[in-house]
């Protein structure tokens, strides 16, 4: 057998050796924490209980309002002195559980271990499982396993062929089917062959036929289309039997016979029959082109994508009865899909996954003889797709085909290779089976080679026989392959077509009758033999056949010969040929020749021209058709063999010319097309690398051709890699070669002819991984039998629990090495062959050889080896590997595995690699990029295989590179980020945490030890107390620290320099660093070595100083309490102190990272890290780097050894311990439950995605994303770009394309399911509560370092703080539970902390214990019970009293009422009634008063319960809600801190409301209260008296005077100690006030309130303030100045209520407050919709009157309420005062309305008998008030008889012209307006009326003389007025309105006229000298009749 054969075959067949890490896949690279294995982890998780998910929904809880609302509307139901009523349901309620023993004295100690117990039982693992793993791209030290190389599929579609029926059945008809690709215009498939002719038809043929063989019986076949497009049709042909006649005669029946008609055309059909029988019985071996169809592929299958049915029948025709191509095309196949979607180019081309659909063809075009070749094909497919197709008018062939098309199943059953071979095996040979069928891709497909293929097609395309002699008219062609010259040497090669044997030795071409220029269009497939002689030659034979039966006229008459060898020059003959033909046999040994070599004595047809065109094409994976590797594997095989001279083409190499033609072949290989480079790339690396191990002998001379190998490989990976940039994966691997060096590359067998070293050389060690490959095709690779070849330490037990004696001091020391006792010792075991053929067994280490080339090459093989640096690395690493494992070393010592000489190698190319991408990594970013990573997977493969102290000095000389390039760059991001990449990958070894000896002990190293530590020995930093120093050691970067743990070092300080707020320019590397901690971590998480607790102690261990740097960041952590309600984070310390803190923890530990040293230098060196300002501006991380941190911090801390932690804690200070609990505050918000409605809200969001959109910017910024992440992204989009969706052959080699530069597409839904939500919020539970107890747990720590050590009580406040923290964030009540019984333990080891020192935190616990103890969920209750009564009880026990908690609670309560929007008083109850039932069973305290104040105190509560409940109800009548308010507040006038609590609340309210003036009115109430009980404490002369001082501000303020006889003295406990009831507090509530009153626009009030503050800043010295004050003082003047005339406070009006529905309303009045300009009709429409909702439309009427209400004509079902607009009323002597709008606004308690009535019940009449009722109001307090509606408490009215009536009009008539006349700036339209109704045309009811009624005789009453007297005097007065205003009118108008002011004037005269008599007629009466009654002037006009009422 030919050796390249043989090798092609070996390459083929041979196992693979495939090296697996057994514990590779628990390195970082595969950490679960991804989405995707996260599920798995999270599976049986419990359901969390939060308080927050059980809430009933909004629409229920609405309608329980609804009802209450309409139930009560009373205030008093229970009037508040009924303590009675409420205790009687308290006694009868149900307490919740009581916990067992709480009572009990328990010692601490006690009390600590149970809770501790509790706390750690069932506890959650595995936290990062619960951790969302941070959004990144691919994590970059992620190496996906290559793909298994194996034969190239397109996407592959099976076609049934099911029938094929014409209308008539005379004869058999042939079929045949391929694809064909119009744009290319190219066949894409070979021929599938299929017979669907009955038996009967078959029967015909049968003395031509020879028996068929089974696999010439299919009518199934697969077809493969790599690139799909719309340009692909399935051509179908059919052929028949020859006959006499051409085409279109023998076409003619089949179109006008028609089946219908059978029994009428009986006779001609039988005729047809029988000339048909004759035909084949004489002709059957011959064919006839008779029909062809195409169908248009993507049509059909995006027809049946679309359409709904299973699988879709589309029926095609194409004859005009059946309506046109283009119609039909439009109707049935595009069907629905034009309108869903136009698919334009290749989008919709795939072919994976549509429905199966069924066609129909049912029209055939008849074949035109004179256009059967392909060129003609191409016109016609093409004209198909047009809508006016020639085809159309042609008349077709009717005919039925049926074909199934579907995508093909994943393995078909009975299915054969184009080589007729069985795909699977199957016993069954009668079964018909299904044929792949080859594709001949559109396009170049770079795959390797991996099966067997060798096979040839011969294409006949034209014969042009028009000028040969004689009579050859129906010409066939036979074709034979022949390997000799006889006509008996046929071989039997050729493939079968339908119905006929398997191979046969000939083949004929269809006849075209009477055409002496025929076309052809056959396929003759043949199957090549695997080695080819120069004999082997294709022999065609042209025959006439007669087609009528004349008599001695042969059959067939050979009419010419023509011939192709098959080798030129040794190579495989293929192409175009345009051969001619000779007219007689060819001569002897012909075959040797080609025909166009002139033989004498030979007749030529048409002298010697090309006459007859064929074309040959082969498929083979044996024969590469490229000259340059045929030359490369022609002279290596020759080297092999040993056969020289070599024959190349023309010429012959000797053996002394081999050498350089070798050399000169290895160059040349770059000229070789690339497609057969890639199907042959295996084979020729393999040659490559075999002449680098195997330098061949020649001439006796050893040549050494490693450097051209070595040339030649780095030339072609390179090619590969800029060719072919789809197949990248995202470190820029390309996938062909990592799969070669993956399964294919074997270290090769050194010695020639010797079996490769495999199981049967080593005694089949276990190792070996073999691989079953089925020579067919390796796609059903039976992976999982391979077995691993395991280079996994074998000395690194699986748990790290013993310290690795190899290990023991890291870098560099030589120290005598210990082998692992686990070693079998083995000796090498390579016994040397016997030296064959006389060359000398040169053997060279592949990997040895390799680092040396690539040390010694330079220039521009250097830097090709350097693009490409990762496939050297990891075929030097896959040699080493086998290496070690041939040679039995896998057991060996590390230290002794590999010689000297490789190590210095290894460390010289990583060196110089190093310095590469410290020099270029600012010119070649993405070639450095890839650098980088390579050089880390090196190190981390290396740290599989060699010792791992020389690992840890090649990792340290890298880090040497980067940092001392570090300090001369001014934008060091760039580079650092290269280095985390690296440090990345290689910590993501499985055996990383071995690596970093997590058991051995920081015990500074034995002083004279050789290794680098020893320098430290002198260090003066260690302190000599070693047991501290060990402890601070563990939590610091020390120099110990890092040295014990080489890569955790590196880790944390890569961390805590990118971290420092000084480093400038590292911000964009925040989120990469973090992001690296917390997969190493997350990993450790889950990896099943450490789950052992005591294990996981040692791996956190390595990261103790993680709590250290993440300290130090807390000024920079994202601030998740802002979101919060609560006022931002409760920073214990200043962050100036942060600056300040000497015992800083990143020591000098940061620079010396930089520096890359050991050494600790004293003073930090002026790196760019240190240009730290004083001030300095710390830059924030974003949530997500935050949130990392901090799970990565709790992880530690959940993790490390307890007694660890507080040995440290201990050392801490009390700054930074505080700093400590600041940072666990910060974990309590970060890790808060988010609740089920955030999630579902945020779905509509896609919350998962929401990507720091900061991180982005910084990133794009800083450019810090660079092209590897670039690279992935490509990789990732590298399915879009080849259009088939394939990654073969896109041949752009473009870097950006716009379709790609689309990050990551958002493929998550946007909208999650039911259950995605349910499980997210499932997870986030348990997240949250994990969180919280790991906070719990560190707490108790910190608290028992108190307790141990009694010092540094301080930090206790913190504690609380965060206990207290997280017991108001959203929690789960098992976390409750916990945080409770720690609570208590705690209050109970430090009562006198909360009861004197922090005091403020002692208000915040009560609330949250209230706040709790109203909680939906019973054991959340019973424990917050529990923990409010043990509160009170050790109050009580401190001092006998527990005033302070009763405050404290009764406050709380207070607050959580008024402000608490979803607050359960139901279950509040529950928890009284339990607090009750504790004090009932206390048996201790049964004898003090301790039982009884505590009943006393839950009374008190439960009666504010009871106002809660209404508040409740009132919540939508902002009235009843504030006068609600308002009586509870009244309610606690003896308690002045609740009375400011409900002030408070009540002002709250009030600005949600805008009502400004009332807010300010309470806070001004809170601060009169404030100083009320200031002045009882102390005297002092700046501050306020008390009430009295406010009484400018408000007349109402003076009830909050303190004179009652029950009020508390201020001393006393508990009372006033609020945080309001100081100086500062005051000065505060006033300073509101101010602001509110500003609001408000009362400005004067604002200068009121600064007068009672003034003199408290003065006696202060308070410049500041005094400064700001009167510059708002000047403010509030001047706007005073600005808004004169526009100021506008409010507006009144009389509300009354009436009927039983209002209950405790029922016949009240009040006067509300409304906003600035309220009509009537508006507050009537607010009141009227509020009661109409809650009694019903139909029950409420409003009074339309204003007269007095008769209660006793009103339906007593019904309410009533009367709404009446009323005006500020002031005495005469009043106005004296109230001169300013705002004093005529202000301090109102006096309305008044008028009521016009008739004595008769009209309301209006005639003048004289017009009367008017003037109503005033007084109110029981003065408007602003603290609430907007007050009680009328009085009210008087005065009639008016119609005289009085119309003195008050004319008074007002008067007063009007007055203003208009002396207006200034004059109004002249108003002037007007005013003179029009005074003067103008007697008016109706106008002045002269009036007169004429009153004043025309004197009344007969004395007692209206009075009267009479007073009306003559107002006209008097009135004609002046009206004199004046004419005159200033006269002044103001123009020419235009001369005649307008005669007509005035007239008018007026008229008037005056009129009235003269009346007004000079005086009463005689009145003028007397003396009055006989002497009686007070003033009664007399009080007699009018008044009358006095309440």
């Amino acid at each position: 057998m030919d050796p390249h054969v043989r090798d092609c075959i070996r390459s083929y067949t041979e196992d693979w050796a495939i090296v697996i890490r057994k514990y590779h896949k628990l390195g970082t690279g595969f950490n679960p924490n991804t989405l995707d294995k996260q599920k798995e982890r999270q599976k049986g998780l419990p359901k969390q209980v939060f308080e927050s998910d059980e809430a009933p929904d909004g629409n229920s809880y609405q309608d329980e309002q609804d009802d209450l609302k309409r139930r009560s509307m009373s205030i008093d139901d229970t009037p508040r002195g009924s303590w009675a009523c409420s205790i009687f349901d308290l006694k009868n309620s149900l307490p919740d559980a009581l916990l067992p023993n709480l009572l009990d004295r328990t010692p601490n100690e006690e009390i600590d271990r149970q809770n501790d117990d509790q706390r750690k039982s069932n506890r959650h693992k595995e936290l990062f499982a619960l951790h969302p793993s941070p959004d990144e791209e691919e994590p970059i030290e992620r190496l996906s396993v290559p793909d298994v190389p194996k034969e190239h599929f397109g996407q592959r579609l099976l076609v049934k062929c099911l029938s094929l029926k014409f209308e008539i059945e005379i004869e058999p008809i042939f079929a045949s089917l391929a694809l064909y690709d119009v744009k290319e215009k190219k066949k894409i498939s070979e021929n599938f062959y299929f017979d669907l002719n009955s038996e009967q038809m078959k029967g015909l043929l049968r003395p031509h036929v020879p028996p068929a063989a089974i696999t010439t019986l299919a009518r199934s076949a697969i077809f493969s289309i790599t690139y799909p497009s719309q340009d692909v049709f399935l051509v179908i042909k059919l052929e028949k039997v020859l006959q006499q006649g051409d085409i279109g005669e023998c076409a003619e029946p089949y179109m006008i016979f028609k089946e219908a008609d059978a029994t009428k055309n009986k006779e001609k059909l039988e005729k047809l029959r029988s000339q048909a029988d004759q035909f084949c019985q004489r002709l059957g071996k011959y064919r006839m082109p008779f029909a062809w169809t195409a169908i248009h592929l993507m049509n059909i299958v995006s027809s049946a994508g679309s359409l709904e049915r299973d699988s879709t029948e589309v029926e095609i025709s194409t004859g005009e009865r059946k309506g046109s191509w283009s119609e039909r095309r439009n109707s049935s196949i595009v069907g629905r899909r034009s309108l869903e979607r136009t698919t334009s180019g290749d989008d919709a081309c795939n072919l994976t996954s549509f429905r199966p659909a069924t066609l129909t063809v049912t029209n055939f075009f008849k074949q035109e003889g004179d256009r059967l070749s392909d060129e003609d094909l191409y016109k016609f497919l093409a004209d198909m797709r047009r809508p006016s197709s020639v085809l159309r008018r042609l008349r077709p062939i009717t005919a039925q085909l049926k074909i199934d098309i579907s995508p093909a199943p994943e393995n078909p059953h009975y299915c054969l290779t184009p080589e007729l071979l069985q795909v699977k095996l199957y016993p069954d040979s009668r079964v018909r089976p299904t044929r792949e069928i080859l594709e001949f891709p559109a396009r170049d497909v770079y795959v390797p080679n991996t099966t067997y293929r060798n096979l040839l097609y011969i294409y006949p395309q034209s014969l042009n026989f028009a000028n040969r002699q004689g009579s050859a008219r129906n010409i066939t062609v036979k074709v034979q392959f022949m390997y000799g010259e006889d006509p008996s040497n046929a071989m039997p090669v050729i493939f079968g077509k339908s119905s006929c044997s398997e191979f046969s030795k000939e083949a004929y071409t269809a006849v075209v009758y009477h055409n002496r220029s025929p076309d052809f269009h056959e396929e003759i497939k043949v199957k090549l033999p695997a080695t080819l002689t120069d004999h082997h030659h294709l022999l065609f034979t042209f025959y006439h056949v007669s087609c009528q039966q004349k008599q001695n006229t042969p059959l067939e008459t050979p009419v010419g010969y023509t011939w192709i060898p098959m080798l030129q020059n040794g190579r495989l003959k293929t192409g175009q040929f345009c051969l001619p033909v000779s007219l007689e046999k060819p001569p002897q040994a012909y075959s040797v020749l080609s025909p166009e070599v002139p033989l004498p004595g030979m007749k030529w047809v048409d002298n010697h021209k090309g006459v007859f065109n064929v074309e040959v094409v082969a498929v083979s994976s044996i024969h590469t058709q490229d000259p340059y590797l045929d030359k490369f594997f022609a002279l290596v095989n020759a080297l092999d063999e040993h056969m020289f001279p070599v024959r190349i083409g023309d010429m012959r190499i000797m053996e002394n010319n081999l050498e350089n033609e070798l050399k000169s072949s290895i160059s040349a290989l770059n000229s070789s097309q690339l497609e057969p480079v890639v199907r042959f790339l295996h084979l020729l690396l393999d040659k490559l690398i075999l002449l680098v191990v195997r330098p061949p002998v020649i001439a006796g001379q050893i040549v050494n051709l490693g450097q051209a190998s070595f040339e030649a490989m780095a030339s072609i990976i390179n090619r590969l890699h800029k060719n072919l940039e789809g197949n990248h994966d995202q470190h820029g691997r390309n996938s062909l070669l990592a799969s070669y060096i993956y399964y294919v590359f074997r270290l090769p067998n050194t010695y020639p002819n010797s079996p490769s070293p495999g199981p049967g050389g080593l005694g089949g060690s276990v190792h070996y991984a073999t691989m079953a490959r089925s020579a067919v095709r390796p796609a059903s690779l039976n992976l999982n039998r391979s077995r691993s070849l395991s280079n996994s330490n074998p000395d690194i037990s699986g748990t790290p629990t013993s310290p690795d004696d190899e290990v023991r001091s890291i870098i560099g020391s030589k120290a005598m090495d210990r082998s692992c006792n686990r070693m079998s010792s083995h000796t090498e075991t390579s016994s040397f062959l016997q030296t064959l053929t006389g060359r000398l067994p040169t053997k060279k280490l592949f990997h040895e050889e390799l680092a040396l080339q690539w040390v010694v090459c330079s220039g521009s093989v250097r830097e090709s080896a350097l693009q490409q640096a990762w496939f050297f690395f990891e075929l030097m690493v896959k040699s080493m590997v086998h290496h070690l494992y041939f040679n039995d070393k896998l057991d060996a010592p590390r230290k002794s595995r590999f010689p000297e000489r490789f190590m210095d190698d290894i460390a010289a190319l990583v060196s110089t690699i190093a310095s590469d991408i410290v020099s270029r990594f600012q010119k070649d970013t993405e070639m450095v990029e890839r650098l980088n990573t390579s050089l880390a997977f090196f190190l981390n493969d290396l740290l599989s295989v060699m010792d791992r102290g020389f690992v840890f000095s090649l990792i340290k000389t890298c880090y040497k590179q980067v940092s001392s390039k570090l300090y001369s760059l001014p934008n060091p991001s760039v580079l650092v980020s290269l280095r985390l990449d690296f440090l990345r990958i290689v910590c993501s070894h499985e055996h990383y945490v071995t690596l970093n000896l997590p058991c051995s002990l920081l015990t500074p190293p034995a002083s004279p030890s050789p290794s680098v530590s020893s320098a430290t020995s002198q260090s003066s930093g260690f302190s000599t107390n070693v047991q501290d120093q060990k402890i601070a050691n563990m939590f610091e970067l020390s120099v110990p620290f890092r040295q014990q743990h080489y890569l955790a070092g590196l880790v944390l300080t890569e961390l805590a320099v990118i971290l420092d707020p000084d480093a400038e320019g590292l911000f964009g590397l925040h989120k990469k660093v973090i992001n690296m901690v917390h997969n190493l971590l997350s990993s450790h998480d889950s990896d099943p070595r450490y789950s052992d607790p005591q294990t996981k102690a040692r791996v956190a261990m390595l990261y103790l100083p993680l709590i250290g740097i993440i300290m130090e960041t807390v000024p920079q952590l994202y601030d998740f309490t802002e979101t919060q309600n609560q006022r931002g984070r409760p920073i214990c310390i200043a962050p100036d102190d942060y600056e300040s803190e000497s015992g800083s923890m990143i020591s000098q530990t940061v620079a010396m990272a930089i520096a890359g040293t050991s050494v600790p230098q004293l003073t930090r060196p002026g790196s760019f890290l240190l240009t730290s300002s004083s001030g300095r501006q710390h830059t924030t991380f974003s949530a997500e780097s935050s949130r990392s941190l901090l799970i990565c911090l709790l992880w530690v801390l959940k993790n490390a050894d307890e007694t660890v932690l507080q040995k440290w804690f201990t050392d801490l200070s009390v700054l930074q311990l505080n700093r400590l609990l600041d940072l666990l505050y910060l974990c309590v918000s970060c890790f808060e439950y988010k609740g089920k409605k955030v999630f579902e809200r945020m779905n509509s969001l896609t919350f998962k995605k929401s990507k720091d959109m900061r991180a982005k910017l910084e990133e794009a910024i800083l450019g810090s994303i660079g092209a590897r992440q670039e690279m992935v992204r490509r990789s990732r989009g590298q399915l879009e770009r080849s259009p088939s969706g394939s990654a073969f052959g896109s041949q752009e080699n473009l870097r950006w394309r716009k379709d790609m530069t689309h990050w990551r597409q958002n493929t998550e839904k946007l909208d999650k399911s039911r259950a995605e939500i349910e499980h997210e919020a499932l997870i986030d539970g348990n997240l949250a509560t994990e969180a919280n107890l790991i906070i719990l747990d560190t707490l108790e720590i910190v608290v028992q370092t108190v307790s141990v050590t009694e010092s540094k009580e301080s930090i206790l406040g913190g504690v609380l703080k965060v206990l207290l923290h997280s017991m108001a964030c959203n929690q789960s009540a098992v976390y409750l539970q916990h945080c409770f019984a720690t609570q208590r333990a705690l209050v109970s080891k430090f009562p006198e902390l909360l009861f004197e020192e922090e005091t403020e935190q002692c208000a915040d616990l009560c609330l949250r214990l209230l706040r709790h103890c109203s909680s939906s969920i019973s054991t959340i209750r019973s424990h917050a019970s529990a923990s409010l009564y043990l509160l009170m009880r050790q109050n009580f026990e401190i001092g006998n009293n527990f005033a302070r908690v009763k405050m404290q609670v009764t406050m709380s309560l207070s607050s959580l009422v008024g402000t608490s929007q979803n607050f359960n008083e139901e279950f509040l109850r529950r928890s009284l009634k339990t607090i009750l039932t504790y004090a009932e069973e206390d048996l201790e305290l049964r004898e003090t008063t301790f039982p009884d104040q505590v009943q006393d105190l839950v009374f008190n509560l439960h009666m504010i319960l009871s106002d809660t409940v209404k508040m409740k109800e009132h919540q939508e009548d902002p009235e009843m809600l504030i006068d609600l308010m308002y009586r509870i507040a009244k309610g606690y006038q003896t308690s002045p801190d609740l009375r400011l609590t409900w002030l408070q609340n009540m002002a709250g309210k009030h600005s949600e409301r805008s009502n400004h003036a009332e807010a300010a009115q309470c806070l001004v109430h809170s601060a009169a209260l404030v100083a009320e009980y200031l002045s009882m404490l102390e005297d002092r002369k700046y501050l306020p008296v008390g009430c009295v001082t406010f009484q400018n501000i408000s007349s109402n303020v003076l009830e909050e005077s303190a004179v009652s006889d029950d009020v508390v003295s201020p001393d006393e406990e508990g009372i006033c100690s609020g945080k309001y009831f100081t100086e500062s507090g005051l000065v505060g509530l006033l300073e509101q006030a101010a602001a509110s009153f500003s609001m408000a626009g009362m400005y004067e009030a604002v200068n009121e309130v600064y007068k009672v503050l003034i003199p408290i800043h003065e006696a202060n010295r308070d410049a500041k303030k005094l400064s700001t004050i009167h510059g708002k003082l000047q403010e509030a003047f001047s706007k005073i100045v600005h808004q004169d005339g526009k100021r506008m406070f409010g507006t009144y009006f009389r509300v009354g209520f009436y009927g039983t529905k209002f209950g405790d309303l029922d016949e009240q009045e009040f006067v509300y407050k409304e906003p600035a300009i309220t009509k009537l009709a508006e507050i009537s429409h607010r009141l009227e919709g509020f009661y109409g909702e809650r009694f019903g439309e139909d029950v409420l009427e409003v009074i339309k009157d204003s007269n007095p209400v008769d209660k006793c004509k009103l339906d007593p079902n019904k309410a009533y309420i009367q709404i009446t607009y009323v005006e500020p009323y002031f005495d005469t002597y009043e106005m004296k005062d109230r001169i300013t709008y705002f004093d005529k606004n202000y301090n109102l308690r006096r309305f008044m309305y008028c009521t016009p009535f008739t004595l008769d019940g009209r309301a209006h009449g005639e003048l004289h008998e017009q009367f008017k009722r003037k109503t005033i109001l007084t109110t029981s307090h003065a408007f602003p008030y603290i609430k907007t509606r007050v009680n009328v408490t009085h009210k008087e009215e005065i009639i008016l008889t119609p005289i009085e009536v119309a003195i008050e009009d004319m008074q007002k008539k008067t007063q009007e012209l007055a203003f208009a006349t002396h207006q200034d700036p004059a109004d002249p339209k108003m002037l007007q307006m005013v003179l029009q109704g005074s003067v103008g045309t007697t008016v109706n009811q106008g002045p002269l009326e009036v007169a004429q009624v009153f004043l025309s005789e004197i009344p007969s009453d004395p007692k209206l003389f009075r009267h009479h007297n007073k009306l003559r005097l107002c006209f008097k007065d009135f004609t002046k007025r009206c004199e004046d205003a004419l005159r200033k009118n006269k002044s103001l108008i123009g020419p235009d309105q001369k005649e307008y002011q005669r007509e005035l004037e007239r008018n007026y005269h008229r008037l005056k006229e009129a009235l003269q008599p009346l007004i000079n007629r005086k009463i005689p009466q009145l003028y007397k000298a003396v009055l006989p009654v002497t009686c007070h002037r003033d009664s007399f006009s009080r007699m009018s009749l008044r009358k006095m009422d309440l």
